[in-house]
């Protein structure tokens, strides 16, 4: 299969789009024959999150066989999450939640960050290619954790992971820079997630010109910019569905609400996806926090990063520049990718860019957006778990709180929700959403949390304090090229 970039019409095959992350014009990878695809949902009904996995990765990844990718798949995910399923749905109320954070770091990105290492090193293997791949990855917060888990130690690559100084929890701060692996680097900078993806971005232009395969490298990534990140978010949306159909709740062919919280639109775009290939879904709903450049965005075709950036209680979702977003004005124009680059280009120059009414009114049809402020999000926790016993963590509270907001316009389908990390990542706002008072120390307020609610801690966060810091380098953030052309050697 061809994979399309967003600004002009590069093709490469769905290997090639895998390893190389970002197209050579900046823009991102899209199979170029999208619409031509079809996965019913009944062609998933009484199958395991793994043959979903196969199924739906062979069909977007075709180079690979359907034997090749059912073993791929297995070592991606085979005893790895504390649930069976890997991604449970539960029931809180009338709505559905999504339980993403199953997996070793408690975070969504868990998902497709154990899929990602095995698609990188096995396309790898067909291209022959045998340059060492670097992986460069900007984060909010949870990304990095994942990315580390899923490849720390794999052969023949390496990984460095830049994060906001003091923009994340010190839970997630933790899990980054105590990461052990011979081929890992993390790295503050001094600057916001927007900065760090920006950076992150610009050097794998300037690189493109600098020809790193004649020093033994390649640059990737793993940010949901990669397709081959991206892609495995897919399943979940077959998965939670099919649980519903199982469970008698809808019937096959029922449309489904997904509210989504959301920063960089890579979670909801898998959504979208979905309801491409065939799973009926009726709206797409995208949740942010007081960062609502999106909802803005959603409502009224202008998307405006000049404004004020806000660290909040969700900071995963703090973030102004949503890049997975260019990939859906692609599709909603119908690969006008002359168009799409034009509003990169005014974005990137201007900082903003108006789609025209034809455009907004497409994106429309599927995707809802609302938003939610900081003390909506802690009201929403101490109400969600005072009236139904659930305990969520802070973007989960943003999206739960958007649902509401959504069925107040009394929309038709079940509604699922989906839960991107675990509460044990955010516990100082989710303890004081519950009235009580934490410690300073933020690793005791995870026991607070658990004397008060008897939610087990997962097993990757207990003892974290404990764990040796390894990594404490710090940079500037229009630093990022050339410390990874020191990290690489070039």
């Amino acid at each position: 299969m061809l994979y399309q970039s967003t600004r002009s019409n590069h093709t490469v095959n769905s290997l090639e789009a895998i390893l190389q992350g970002i197209a050579p014009d900046g823009g991102l990878y899209l199979p170029k024959d999208l619409a031509s695809l079809s996965l019913p949902p009944q062609q998933m009904a009484d199958k395991s999150f793994e043959e979903m996995a196969a199924i739906i990765l062979q069909t977007l990844f075709d180079e690979f066989t359907p034997s090749e990718m059912a073993e791929m798949v297995h070592r991606a995910y085979g005893g790895k999450f504390e649930t069976d399923d890997v991604t449970p749905t539960v029931k809180v109320g009338k709505d559905y939640v999504l339980e993403l954070f199953r997996g070793p770091t408690s975070a969504f990105k868990d998902v497709a960050l154990s899929m990602l290492p095995v698609l990188i090193t096995e396309a790898k293997k067909k291209l022959g290619i045998t340059e060492k791949i670097m992986i460069l990855t900007a984060t909010s917060g949870d990304t990095g954790k994942a990315a580390l888990e899923g490849f720390h130690d794999v052969e023949g690559t390496g990984i460095i992971v830049f994060y906001p100084n003091g923009g994340v929890s010190a839970v997630q701060k933790a899990q980054m820079v105590t990461q052990e692996g011979s081929n890992v680097t993390v790295c503050a900078i001094d600057g916001n997630f927007d900065d760090a993806q920006t950076g992150v971005k610009n050097t794998f232009a300037a690189c493109a010109a600098r020809d790193l395969k004649k020093h033994g490298v390649m640059l990737s990534s793993a940010n949901s910019i990669n397709i081959g990140r991206l892609a495995p978010q897919i399943v979940y949306y077959y998965k939670s569905y099919c649980d519903l159909v199982a469970a008698e709740e809808i019937r096959m062919g029922d449309p489904v609400n997904f509210v989504v919280p959301t920063g960089n639109f890579g979670d909801i775009l898998a959504g979208y996806f979905a309801k491409c290939l065939g799973l009926p879904i009726g709206k797409l709903v995208c949740a942010s926090n007081r960062n609502d450049v999106l909802t803005e965005f959603l409502n009224t075709g202008r998307y405006d990063r000049r404004r004020t950036f806000y660290r909040t209680n969700s900071p995963s979702m703090d973030i102004l520049v949503s890049s997975n977003l260019e990939r859906m004005l692609y599709l909603a124009s119908g690969g006008d990718f002359q168009k799409v680059a034009a509003y990169m280009k005014a974005l990137n120059e201007e900082g903003q860019y108006v789609v025209d009414e034809d455009l907004l009114q497409s994106l429309k049809q599927t995707f809802s957006a609302g938003c939610c402020s900081e003390d909506e999000t802690l009201a929403t926790i101490g109400k969600t778990y005072e009236t139904y016993g659930y305990l969520c963590d802070t973007h989960t509270a943003v999206a739960v709180n958007v649902a509401e907001q959504f069925k107040a316009a009394d929309p038709d389908g079940a509604i699922i929700i989906l839960s991107t990390a675990s509460p044990y990542k955010f516990p100082v706002s989710v303890l004081s959403a519950l009235g009580e008072t934490p410690d300073a120390d933020e690793f005791k307020v995870m026991e607070q949390l658990n004397q008060r609610t008897d939610v087990p801690v997962p097993a990757g966060l207990a003892g974290l304090k404990e764990r040796a810091v390894l990594h404490t380098d710090v940079i500037g953030k229009d630093s990022i090229l050339d410390y990874v052309l020191k990290k690489v050697e070039v």
